[in-house]
């Protein structure tokens, strides 16, 4: 996502893949926000906290339209983990989608000690426990599902390999299926990555969803033929779980300010002096804390709002 033209491509095959939900893995893109695209789309990211940090890892999703009405709200945790809510037309359930980048199995233990403990964290704290949890995990599970057979079937590629146990114990721990070892699918559909020579291809990234929903998923397959310029191929989930118009939040709605008052001398007088002492206070707590520019905007956005 961070090489030029890449927006507009993967916009493409959202678009050509009829998508209502994208998940992406290595975006590249610092620090975490959001940004309208001219297509439409409406995409959350969740990067390295400092604005300075290199373009490496990073996560984030694209919304179509339909879910962007159903969105509740989405929170980032750093560079590998972002979360986000939607309303769906079943009553009472909220889907709530994890997209995350693990750290591949060479990488130090204490990496991938951190990643699993806050991923473990993330989902503890979920509401009702309704979860799709999916993205690059770096991980093999093999079809071999003894002692798991709860949490996964024996449609997959390859050897379990070391984060394989760190992952299938993690599903096993939240009630989760691993979907993808599900389905019977030709090995061309089960394979999600290719290395660079093209001469190896591994089942590595993932779709789980909460046992008491996992008849809602109808099919999960990799499509080779999306290109987004990646080593990895998009994998794709068909639910019939659907996304519901979500409520107007009244809190955020904007607000039209009465300006002509600003004509009234002893208004406009009153309303200087306590806009420019709000922002003199803004600006010294911004001085002593270190914040994301969302985080700054935010806090300018309350003290404009409270003032007027």
């Amino acid at each position: 996502m961070y090489e030029s033209g890449k927006t507009a491509q993967v916009a493409a095959e959202m678009r050509s893949n009829n998508l209502t939900l994208l998940a992406i893995s290595e975006i590249r893109w610092t620090q975490a926000g959001q940004r309208r695209l001219l297509t439409g789309e409406l995409l959350l990211y969740s990067g390295h906290e400092e604005s300075d940090a290199p373009h490496t890892q990073g996560v984030g999703f694209r919304l179509s339209k339909q879910a962007q009405r159903a969105l509740i709200g989405w929170e980032a945790h750093g560079s590998r983990i972002i979360t986000a809510s939607f309303r769906t037309k079943m009553k009472r359930i909220k889907m709530n989608v994890v997209q995350c980048y693990a750290p591949t199995n060479d990488s130090e233990e204490e990496d991938k000690d951190y990643f699993y403990n806050r991923l473990q964290k993330i989902l503890e704290i979920l509401p009702d426990k309704d979860i799709i949890l999916m993205g690059d995990f770096n991980t093999k599970i093999g079809p071999d599902n003894t002692g798991y057979k709860q949490v996964m079937g024996t449609h997959t590629l390859g050897e379990m390999s070391e984060n394989g146990e760190r992952f299938v114990d993690l599903c096993a721990l939240n009630n989760l299926v691993i979907e993808g070892s599900i389905f019977p699918h030709k090995r061309i559909h089960k394979s999600t990555w290719v290395s660079p020579a093209g001469t190896t291809e591994n089942q590595i990234d993932h779709v789980c969803i909460s046992k008491k929903f996992r008849r809602s998923l109808q099919d999960i397959r990799v499509r080779r033929r999306a290109d987004a310029a990646s080593d990895h191929h998009l994998v794709v989930a068909r639910l019939k779980l659907k996304l519901k118009k979500n409520w107007i939040d009244t809190s955020d709605r904007r607000v039209k300010y009465n300006v002509s008052l600003l004509k009234d001398h002893k208004t406009k007088e009153d309303f200087g002096p306590r806009l420019k002492n709000k922002f003199s206070v803004l600006q010294d707590r911004s001085e002593e804390e270190e914040d994301s520019v969302l985080n700054r905007w935010q806090k300018v956005r309350h003290t404009l709002r409270s003032v007027c």
